[in-house]
């Protein structure tokens, strides 16, 4: 189960309709897990960052916010255990780019949906192109 703030939560669907049209993407940061295949604990900080592809059917990431979302993360005692992306048009389920994409089997990928009236935000784990829903939680801080 992915457990998201209240906040994290709320500024992932913000984020999503401040990109629009275009997709938008970001960051999260969480406790690390215990261990190997361990739990995430909640994730406490998002880094909305710049779609560097400017595309409402493709986003990336500038490695240069990567890289400062990481170092803050680093300076809070957490790490980035995700992305979160939205798509404009479609559900929110990865499309095989987003799998063809996704760079760590142990990190979580959310997406967001504007496809219907109101948003839909969903988890996946992505390991060796399988796709897995995982639970998404919204807790508070």
């Amino acid at each position: 189960m992915l457990r998201l703030t209240a906040d994290v939560h709320a500024r992932m669907l913000a984020i999503a309709y401040d990109g629009y049209p275009l997709e938008a993407c970001g960051l999260f940061a969480g406790t690390p897990p215990p261990g190997p295949g361990g739990t995430v604990g909640t994730v406490s900080a998002f880094y909305p960052c710049v779609n560097t592809t400017g595309s409402a059917r493709v986003y990336a990431i500038d490695p240069k916010e990567h890289l400062r979302a990481e170092l803050d993360a680093e300076s809070r005692g957490l790490e980035i255990v995700g992305v979160m992306h939205s798509h404009t048009h479609t559900e929110a389920y990865p499309s095989p780019t987003d799998v063809a994409q996704a760079p760590d089997p142990s990190w979580h990928y959310v997406i967001v949906s504007l496809k219907r009236d109101a948003p839909v935000l969903r988890s996946f784990r992505i390991t060796d192109g399988e796709i897995a829903e995982e639970p998404v939680a919204s807790v508070q801080s």
